[in-house]
Protein backbone atom coordinates (compact mmCIF):
# COMPACT_ATOMS: atom_id res chain seq x y z
CA UNK A 1 0.00 0.00 0.00
CA UNK A 2 1.18 3.18 -0.86
CA UNK A 3 0.53 6.59 -0.18
CA UNK A 4 0.31 9.86 -2.29
CA UNK A 5 2.80 12.09 -0.53
CA UNK A 6 1.51 15.44 0.83
CA UNK A 7 2.73 18.07 -1.28
CA UNK A 8 2.72 21.88 1.06
CA UNK A 9 3.30 23.51 -2.25
CA UNK A 10 1.71 22.65 -5.52
CA UNK A 11 2.88 22.94 -8.71
CA UNK A 12 1.70 25.86 -10.77
CA UNK A 13 -0.56 24.90 -13.95
CA UNK A 14 1.54 27.13 -16.05
CA UNK A 15 5.13 27.77 -16.52
CA UNK A 16 7.78 26.49 -13.61
CA UNK A 17 7.50 26.69 -9.74
CA UNK A 18 5.00 26.71 -6.72
CA UNK A 19 1.06 28.38 -6.33
CA UNK A 20 -0.01 29.08 -3.00
CA UNK A 21 0.31 26.87 -0.64
CA UNK A 22 -2.44 23.70 -0.05
CA UNK A 23 -1.28 23.12 4.09
CA UNK A 24 -1.50 24.64 6.84
CA UNK A 25 2.28 24.36 6.74
CA UNK A 26 3.20 25.94 3.61
CA UNK A 27 0.59 28.42 5.13
CA UNK A 28 2.44 29.04 7.93
CA UNK A 29 6.29 29.22 5.90
CA UNK A 30 4.92 31.55 3.51
CA UNK A 31 3.31 34.21 6.51
CA UNK A 32 6.80 33.66 7.70
CA UNK A 33 8.71 34.49 5.15
CA UNK A 34 6.51 37.73 4.22
CA UNK A 35 6.40 38.56 8.26
CA UNK A 36 10.50 38.25 8.49
CA UNK A 37 10.63 40.64 5.38
CA UNK A 38 8.56 43.27 6.48
CA UNK A 39 11.03 43.19 9.81
CA UNK A 40 13.65 43.66 7.43
CA UNK A 41 12.42 46.30 5.89
CA UNK A 42 11.55 48.05 9.38
CA UNK A 43 14.43 47.07 11.23
CA UNK A 44 17.02 47.51 7.93
CA UNK A 45 15.51 50.42 5.82
CA UNK A 46 17.12 49.42 2.49
CA UNK A 47 18.01 53.69 1.87
CA UNK A 48 20.06 53.43 4.99
CA UNK A 49 21.76 49.68 4.62
CA UNK A 50 21.30 48.61 1.63
CA UNK A 51 24.19 45.89 1.53
CA UNK A 52 22.99 44.30 4.71
CA UNK A 53 18.91 44.83 3.75
CA UNK A 54 20.11 42.64 0.63
CA UNK A 55 22.11 40.06 2.26
CA UNK A 56 18.78 39.33 4.62
CA UNK A 57 16.36 39.30 1.82
CA UNK A 58 18.64 36.89 -0.03
CA UNK A 59 19.38 34.71 3.03
CA UNK A 60 15.22 34.53 3.53
CA UNK A 61 14.58 34.06 -0.10
CA UNK A 62 17.14 31.04 -0.21
CA UNK A 63 15.51 29.73 2.62
CA UNK A 64 11.76 30.04 1.43
CA UNK A 65 13.29 28.43 -1.95
CA UNK A 66 14.96 25.33 -0.23
CA UNK A 67 11.55 24.55 1.89
CA UNK A 68 9.09 25.15 -1.67
CA UNK A 69 11.46 22.52 -2.88
CA UNK A 70 11.84 20.05 -0.56
CA UNK A 71 8.09 20.28 0.41
CA UNK A 72 6.48 21.44 -2.79
CA UNK A 73 5.36 19.09 -5.57
CA UNK A 74 8.60 18.63 -8.44
CA UNK A 75 8.85 21.55 -10.49
CA UNK A 76 8.87 21.10 -14.26
CA UNK A 77 7.86 23.63 -16.87
CA UNK A 78 4.21 23.25 -17.58
CA UNK A 79 1.74 23.95 -20.22
CA UNK A 80 -1.87 23.81 -18.65
CA UNK A 81 -3.79 21.31 -19.18
CA UNK A 82 -1.47 20.08 -22.11
CA UNK A 83 1.67 18.96 -20.75
CA UNK A 84 4.01 17.58 -22.76
CA UNK A 85 5.86 14.73 -21.54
Amino acid sequence: MTTKPTYWFPAKRHGWGWGLPMTWQGWLVLASYMGLMLAAIVMLPPTRNAPDFLGIVVILTVCFLAICWAKGEPPRWRWGGRDLD
